[in-house]
C-alpha cells in the first residue's frame, strides 16, 4: 500500500479497492457489487457494467505472454487448445512460489497489453472474460463488443491479498515456462472491476477524463 496515499485511499487499497476504485466512486456515482460464477456466459456479461464491483467463484485460468504464445502455435498446427476455452476466464498472472500451507504465492496482475496481439483470437473462438491491469488496444475493445465478453482489471499491488481469494491452483500445461506456465484456479469471491464492458465502455477512458477535472 503506498505510504503516501490519504487515509481514504490508504483504506481503498486495504479493501482491496485502490487508485481505480476511488476514480469510480469519485466520478462514476452509482455502481454494483456482483457475485457471478464461472463459466463466464453471455448472458452473464450481459448484467456486467462499467465500474461494477464483481467477486468471481469457480474456475479460472492464469496465461501471460509466453504461454498465449505458445497457444497461437497451437491453434497454428490446429490442435486442440489445452483447456476448454468456450465461456472461459483467463487471468493475467505470474505468481510468486507459494509459502507452506498455500496454493499459491503473491498473485496480482500482469499488465494487460502484452496480450492485445493475442487476445482477439481467443475471444473469438468463446474467451468470455480478461483479468489483468491497465489499458488495451482498440482491436481487442472490438473483439470484447464483437463476442459480448468483459475485461476486468484486479488491483495491481495487492497480490498477497489476491491470492487468499484462490482456494486451489493445479498445473494445466508448460511447466517449463515456470511462472508462466498455464495455471488453473480455484477461487472464492476473487475481487474485481469492470474496465471495459460487453458494449465497449471503457473505464480507463471515462474516469480519467473526468478524474482529471475534479
Amino acid at each position: 500500500m503506498p505510504a503516501e496515499l490519504p487515509y481514504a485511499e490508504k483504506e481503498a487499497f486495504a479493501n482491496g479497492r485502490g487508485i481505480l476504485g476511488i476514480m469510480i466512486e469519485r466520478t462514476a456515482g452509482i455502481t454494483m457489487d456482483q457475485y457471478i460464477t464461472t463459466p463466464i456466459t453471455a448472458e452473464t456479461t450481459k448484467n456486467l457494467h462499467v465500474g461494477d464491483y464483481v467477486y468471481i467463484s469457480g474456475t479460472i485460468y492464469v496465461a501471460r505472454d509466453a504461454a498465449h504464445k505458445r497457444l497461437m502455435e497451437v491453434l497454428e498446427r490446429e490442435e486442440p487448445l489445452p483447456f476448454p476455452i468456450q465461456d472461459a476466464a483467463i487471468y493475467y498472472m505470474g505468481p510468486s512460489p507459494a509459502r507452506e500451507g498455500r496454493p499459491i504465492g503473491s498473485a496480482g496482475p500482469t499488465t494487460a497489453s502484452r496480450m492485445d496481439k493475442y487476445a482477439p483470437r481467443l475471444l473469438d473462438l468463446g474467451q468470455k472474460a480478461m483479468i489483468g491491469k491497465g489499458k488495451r488496444s482498440q482491436e481487442v475493445v472490438d473483439a470484447i463488443v464483437r463476442n459480448q465478453a468483459v475485461y476486468f482489471a484486479a488491483v495491481g499491488g495487492a497480490g498477497a491479498l489476491l491470492s487468499k481469494c484462490i482456494q486451489k491452483s493445479d498445473l494445466v500445461c508448460y511447466g517449463d515456462l515456470g511462472a508462466e506456465a498455464i495455471l488453473r484456479l480455484e477461487v472464492k469471491d476473487f475481487p474485481v472491476i469492470v474496465v471495459i464492458d460487453c458494449q465497449g465502455n471503457n473505464l480507463y477512458e471515462t474516469a480519467s477524463k473526468e478524474y482529471a477535472v475534479l
